[in-house]
């Protein structure tokens, strides 16, 4: 689905990779919904992008909260007319620690906001996107949606379980109009850290991240060629394809090779 002349709601909308995924969709004549917790942020996405409220809304909305996600197509509807695409971006990461350690109220956090929120955007969102001539699903899931890191295992499940949400989805939706794409994202150059409230990852080799991090402006423009594309899966980054490839090959030495690396970039 090409992005111009159609409307798209974005999560995470506010900074990181929500952001410029807004600012490209804009730059492609696409109108905007963006979706976050912070509307100074919102403002900031609109200011940065110098469009009217024609071309982008901001909508603050925590998409946990199933009753005001349910409410928020009708909202989108009436400002926009029509939504014919949803990139379910918005995520957060735990701290490094084990299960053994994590509190039941971390887990269930974690949970909430990477699962069922995609999980409720993409039910209150879907009867309408199957009543559009063309429209299209991105969720964001991640390189640890596939292989294991220590310290973020609860993380990890969440995006393993939106990737097979939305290979689901494709499966169910393949005989209708709504494309489905799935993202699984390596390190990107994002303050997801500070959002998810983890103190800032400090590391022992600094020259792994600046080789393999990508910028969110490349991170968004791989994602919505993707969508253009139709593409039912794709990795973003050097490290997401080579670990993806990895996995493929021998899942345990992959693991166990992951682990190593974690091991000497984080200071532990």
């Amino acid at each position: 689905m090409k992005a111009q002349n159609k409307v798209l709601v974005v999560t995470g909308a506010g900074n990181g990779i929500g952001r410029e995924l807004c600012l490209l969709l804009l730059s492609k004549q696409a109108n905007v919904a963006g979706v976050d917790l912070n509307q100074e942020a919102l403002a900031e996405t609109q200011k940065i992008a110098r469009v009217g409220d024609d071309r982008f809304q901001g909508y603050v909305l925590d998409i946990t909260d199933k009753a005001k996600v349910d409410a928020l197509p009708e909202e989108i509807i009436k400002h926009f007319g029509s939504v014919d695409g949803l990139i379910n971006n918005a995520g957060i990461i735990q701290k490094f620690i084990p299960i053994n350690d994590m509190p039941i109220e971390q887990i269930n956090r974690i949970v909430n906001v990477n699962f069922y929120g995609t999980l409720n955007m993409t039910k209150a969102f879907l009867p309408l996107l199957l009543k559009r001539p063309e429209a299209h699903i991105v969720n964001i899931s991640s390189m640890g949606g596939f292989i294991s890191f220590p310290g973020q295992t609860i993380y990890g499940a969440a995006k393993a379980a939106i990737k097979i949400l939305t290979e689901g989805l494709y499966v169910e939706l393949k005989n209708t109009s709504v494309k489905v794409t799935v993202v699984h994202p390596g390190a990107i150059a994002t303050n997801i850290t500070a959002n998810s409230g983890v103190d800032s990852l400090k590391t022992n080799v600094a020259f792994i991240q600046d080789l393999l991090t990508l910028s969110p402006t490349k991170a968004a423009k791989i994602i919505i060629r993707s969508m253009e594309r139709n593409k039912f899966r794709v990795t973003v980054g050097k490290d997401a394809s080579f670990l993806d490839l990895l996995y493929r090959l021998n899942p345990r030495f992959a693991t166990n090779f992951n682990s190593k690396m974690m091991r000497i970039t984080l200071k532990q």
